[in-house]
């Protein structure tokens, strides 16, 4: 058994609150992804779980056991760095099977336990290397290798991809996946990128100026955003956001800035005609060209293509509005195009708090 709790943890440099007061718990073998933006504290978190950053206030517990005072290696976890951070004077060998060695395992029992490590990472060939002579993605395959040549509780990985180029971060992606999948052990990922945390994680903790803003499995968070910030945080295009007041007449409504109606499935509970929110609508519920229109004639501003998708930037009256279709575009910017939004994809957020209303 292999769990993590975090109990009103906190962390602050003299006057300055980086943590405020976390709550988490990690069940055994599960795989959590700690995102958000670039000072949100998800890396600082990750280090005091590991015994690399002081503990200002509040618990850490592995396995029931806590952890506050003990070092690193009592903690028996392992992490993988952002930098690899191999010996570069020894072999792709000597860096797998160091810790063991260190730990005073017999030299056989070491060799044994690196070479079933390089053979579940397909790294057998590399093993004679120095890590100048590897690339980018062997020297992420060495430092997992490291990790888990030592068996550990728990794994950390602190941004582990961002060195590597996109394609490679989709492959090493890929095989992390398979790698949990096979191992099982309990797993805290840190990135800042969205599409990693979605796709990787069975739990995604989205964090925010040292609080933790929603945690839930992805999908969660994409179709119920608890606020405005999730919202534009989860899913890629960005989620659109755009001034409305709620209205009754002929159906529930919130009326826009150039009072175009968007249709509700029904006014959210507690709330009445008048009220001001925040619409958001998500740029895959976009549908371009489709009648019955929510937007006639909307302005084309702008083509983005990427491939297998376009991204289409409309002009309205104060804002804008991206959609996202499958395939080449087959517009102009210029053009007027009709826009649907179904009552069902449209999320509301209180403008003040940025909390989402109930749909």
């Amino acid at each position: 058994m292999s769990t993590v709790e975090l109990s009103g943890l906190r962390k602050s440099y003299g006057s300055a609150d980086i943590l405020h007061g976390i709550d988490l718990r990690i069940a055994d073998g599960e795989f959590i992804a700690l995102v958000g933006p670039s000072g949100c504290g998800k890396s600082t978190m990750l280090r005091m779980i590991a015994g690399l950053e002081d503990i200002t206030g509040g618990e850490v517990r592995v396995d029931g056991r806590r952890v506050n005072d003990e070092t690193p290696k009592q903690r028996n976890v392992a992490m993988v760095f952002q930098n690899y951070a191999l010996y570069p004077h020894m072999s792709v060998e000597q860096n797998i099977g160091l810790n063991l060695k260190i730990a005073g395992l017999a030299a056989g029992e070491v060799r044994k336990r690196v070479a079933d490590v390089a053979r579940l990472l397909d790294i057998e060939d590399l093993l004679a290397r120095r890590p100048s002579q590897l690339s980018g993605g062997q020297r992420q395959r060495v430092a997992m290798g490291r990790a888990i040549v030592r068996d550990p509780a728990v794994f950390l990985f602190d941004e582990p991809l961002s060195n590597l180029d996109a394609k490679l971060r989709v492959q090493m992606r890929t095989e992390i996946k398979a790698l949990h999948a096979k191992v099982r052990k309990t797993s805290i990922y840190v990135t800042h990128d969205q599409i990693e945390a979605m796709t990787l994680a069975d739990r995604v903790v989205v964090m925010n100026k040292g609080r933790i803003e929603q945690m839930g499995e992805p999908i969660e968070l994409y179709e119920r955003p608890a606020n405005r910030f999730v919202a534009g945080f989860i899913g890629s295009p960005t989620m659109n956001f755009l001034d409305g007041t709620l209205g009754s007449e002929g159906g529930p409504h919130a009326v826009l800035a150039d009072g175009t109606p968007i249709a509700l499935g029904r006014l959210p509970e507690g709330s009445g005609p008048g009220r001001r929110v925040t619409v958001g609508i998500r740029p895959e519920h976009v549908m371009v060209g489709a009648a019955p229109a929510t937007f006639s004639a909307a302005r084309l501003a702008l083509i983005e293509p990427t491939g297998a998708q376009t991204h289409l930037v409309f002009d309205l009256v104060g804002a804008s509005l991206t959609a996202v279709m499958p395939g080449a575009g087959r517009f102009r910017p210029g053009e007027t195009i009709d826009l649907r939004i179904e009552p069902a994809d449209v999320h509301l957020f209180d403008p003040e708090t940025g909390e989402a209303l109930p749909r």
